[in-house]
């Protein structure tokens, strides 16, 4: 019985062992430093690297997002939000203004991996005899709150050779932090982003907990972490295996009682109780953790949660930035290559509505 009893002890001792040298290499606090401008021009007295100068060369002066996944070939792609020309001008309420060529998404590629002073970009995607970025996923822009508003990208993801994009499809904006969408559904393409297409059979309504989404890879799942339209709803997981990513019927949503059910969404359950909007997943090898970034609009924050498994449970929200550090914020999106000491991720602020290269070190 002693040596049972010796046995347990030492099991127990090797548990906290471990469990002990993973929380001390947690980051205790985060330092951030924005590192680059990543679109548009710079402003008047503004030092920061500006290496890809889209204004110039893709006719891309204003836009938001940053979605950032690693695509089979080794670059990276990185989807923007609703885009407009390089007659682009500041304004003090944020957002395009009066600028021109509205394009609701554009996408950039780019195989840079020293990121210390900014991220170039190797081209966008394009019409062929022109270099201006062109408009992936299709939207009429039918403003009247009737249809097709707008086509945003929320969460990309390499799997099974091929290259997705989750989008939500918008009817209307319905005030801060509150809209109303179509439906919302995957963009797929097998030949490294050149061309794209629709997911046939494949939809979440307007109403859904997976309106928005990000995206992680791991054990040859795709993990999907959804919320409502808007940055007030919560935070729910569902997975579904690599190669049966288009095959919504096979997608499965971890319920209260913490199993995988197959394709019933409904089952999903809250991972924790704060509202969250535009988030970015990934695993930090180096950490040995999984990070979670989005907004808290009730706190004016962008925040970052930890976790040893991806079913949780979560850390406490820590602040990354706020309102107070950049009025109008509202995305940090994870970039693919993380450091041992921290990462890099692109930050989406209204106000000069343009994407800026963050970096976050502990």
């Amino acid at each position: 019985m002693s040596r049972f009893f010796l046995i347990l002890s030492y099991i127990y001792f090797l548990f906290t062992l471990e469990h002990g040298a993973r929380a001390q290499r947690r980051p205790s606090a985060i330092r951030i430093t924005q590192v680059a401008r990543v679109t548009g021009r710079s402003m008047p007295g503004e030092k920061l690297p500006n290496p890809n100068q889209t204004h110039q060369r893709y006719n891309l002066g204003g836009t938001d997002l940053g979605i950032a996944w690693q695509m089979g070939n080794g670059n990276v792609g990185i989807w923007f939000g609703d885009s407009y020309g390089r007659d682009f001008i500041p304004v003090p309420e944020g957002g395009p203004g009066k600028a021109g060529a509205w394009r609701s998404n554009v996408l950039a590629f780019s195989s840079d991996r020293n990121l210390a002073n900014g991220l170039q970009f190797d081209s966008m995607y394009s019409q062929q005899g022109s270099a201006a970025a062109a408009e992936v996923i299709f939207s009429p822009h039918q403003t009247d709150g009737k249809g097709s508003h707008t086509a945003i990208p929320t969460a990309a993801i390499h799997a099974a050779g091929k290259e997705y994009v989750h989008y939500m499809d918008v009817r209307k904006w319905l005030g801060p932090g509150r809209w109303a969408t179509n439906v919302s559904g995957l963009y797929v393409s097998d030949n490294a982003g050149r061309s794209w297409q629709a997911v046939k059979d494949f939809s979440f309504g307007n109403n859904s907990n997976f309106a928005q989404a990000g995206f992680a890879a791991a054990g040859g799942y795709v993990y999907i972490m959804g919320t409502p339209a808007g940055r007030w709803g919560r935070v729910r997981l569902a997975r579904v295996k690599e190669r049966h990513v288009e095959d919504q019927h096979r997608w499965e949503y971890r319920n209260k009682l913490g199993e995988w059910v197959r394709g019933r969404e409904e089952e999903a359950s809250d991972l924790f109780s704060s509202p969250a909007g535009e988030l970015s997943l990934a695993w930090h090898p180096q950490a040995r953790c999984w990070l979670l970034t989005y907004l808290n609009e009730q706190q004016g924050a962008l925040v970052l949660r930890r976790a040893d498994s991806i079913t949780g449970p979560w850390s406490d929200e820590q602040v990354l930035a706020s309102y107070k550090d950049f009025p109008g914020l509202y995305g940090a999106f994870i970039y693919p290559h993380v450091e041992a000491n921290g990462f890099y991720f692109l930050l989406s602020v209204w106000k000069p509505y343009n994407v800026f290269l963050m970096h976050a070190a502990w």
